[in-house]
């Protein structure tokens, strides 16, 4: 359940929440304009108008708010983590396909797939291993 993570004996954590939900909210609308629109973004910040540096910076900031919103709904660090990185990789990979005309190697978009679907692994594992946890509570 959102926040349930977060609770504390004694303390108020609405706060702490509100500001993940605030950040995150920034981070992903931030990456989005980033990634779907580089070239506006570029002119609103003065940044230099380079579209697969910026794709790949909003998929980082996307990434980041993916799993600051999973830290309030997961109570596992390893399992929010490795859903941040499973986004973060995969949308990552599409970049290098996407804007394979602007630079890198043609092994890149496959060696940060694999990183993908390495941390993908982990997550099915992890989950896997969450429910069987639960269930012997149970």
């Amino acid at each position: 359940m959102i926040g349930e993570n977060v609770r504390a004996p004694g303390r108020r954590q609405g706060g702490v929440v509100a500001a993940v939900l605030v950040v995150a909210l920034v981070m992903l609308v931030t990456g989005a304009w980033c990634w779907l629109d580089p070239a506006s973004f570029a002119a609103a910040t003065n940044w230099p108008e380079h579209e697969h540096f910026l794709h790949d910076a909003g998929a980082f900031q996307m990434g980041i708010g993916i799993t600051l919103v999973g830290a309030l709904w997961w109570r596992d660090v390893l399992a929010v983590v490795l859903a941040g990185a499973v986004f973060t990789n995969a949308l990552h990979a599409v970049n290098h396909v996407v804007d394979s005309g602007l630079g890198g190697r043609p092994t890149d978009p496959w060696a940060i797939g694999l990183v993908a679907l390495i941390a993908l692994a982990g997550l099915v594992v992890r989950v896997r291993a969450l429910r069987r946890i639960a269930a012997e509570r149970s």
